[in-house]
């Protein structure tokens, strides 16, 4: 796995900068207040926090779909590659080499699993390379081998996730965002799909931006994390140093200062030292 961090980037530009970013929705609603963040070519980057901080918001706002949801960037800046993003069609931003999978899988039900592929392959003019592409994704994902004239609504969620993001590989993004990968998976699947995004990061050298919420999984793949809430960045550090956190262990992997596991109420009530306020 890459273990390029911001420390060991210095004389580089990160592949993605957010810088200041507000986002508005229904022209009243303020989910974003000054949301900074960046990631740089090879990282698997996390970006976590509780329901309601912004996240999937962030997501939204990279790859253009907040307009369908009346939402839009009113400050601030975001730049792919060195080109300013915010608020420009999302055809182009797929263009650019940024794909995201979105929360629920969001697969075409009534298609099967090929024709679920090749749709993910519609920006791209040589056919030959993605056929090559969709049998890359075969192997990654080979329960989708066995499935490949199956229609995706008669899928198990596993494999619908697993269908989603092999439909992200055939637009061959230098940047993949994840949002919520493990959502309704049992605990077994879910580290085998984790298993095989490290693998796409390592051999296909493919950036990925990770919104989750088990905080336990993505801190297990990822080189650098963000922690959100209230629609800003409050801390963020490489995931060595998150995971040793005492803040973090209590808050975000529910366990004390002694190891014990806590209840999820109590996590959910936890209040953060005065520090990360700072």
């Amino acid at each position: 796995m890459s273990e390029t961090t911001p420390e060991t980037a210095i004389k580089k530009e990160p592949v993605l900068s957010l810088n200041n970013v507000e986002v508005i929705y229904d022209d009243v609603i303020l989910v974003l207040k000054g949301m900074s963040l960046e990631v740089y070519e090879g990282q698997i980057v996390t970006l976590l926090g509780g329901n309601g901080a912004g996240k999937s918001t962030t997501l939204k706002a990279i790859s253009g779909l907040l307009k369908s949801e009346e939402g839009e960037v009113t400050d601030g800046t975001i730049t792919f590659m060195g080109d300013r993003i915010d608020n420009i069609d999302p055809e182009v931003i797929v263009k650019k080499g940024i794909f995201q999978v979105m929360e629920g899988r969001r697969v075409f039900d009534d298609l099967n699993v090929v024709e679920n592929l090749t749709a993910g392959a519609h920006t791209r003019s040589n056919w030959a390379e993605a056929k090559r592409d969709m049998d890359m994704v075969f192997d990654y994902f080979p329960r989708l081998t066995e499935r490949q004239n199956t229609l995706a609504g008669y899928l198990s969620g596993g494999e619908q996730q697993m269908l989603a993001i092999g439909r992200s590989l055939m637009a061959r993004p230098k940047l993949m965002l994840l949002d919520e990968s493990s959502l309704g998976l049992a605990p077994l699947l879910v580290k085998e799909i984790f298993e095989i995004i490290r693998k796409i990061n390592v051999e296909e050298g493919t950036t990925i931006l990770l919104v989750e919420q088990n905080a336990h999984i993505a801190l297990s793949i990822a080189n650098y994390g963000y922690i959100m809430e209230n629609g800003k960045i409050v801390l963020d550090d490489t995931v060595d140093k998150l995971k040793n956190n005492e803040d973090v262990k209590e808050f975000y992997l529910g366990l004390s200062k002694v190891g014990e596991k806590k209840s999820y109420r109590d996590v959910k009530h936890y209040r953060r030292r005065k520090r990360w306020l700072s």
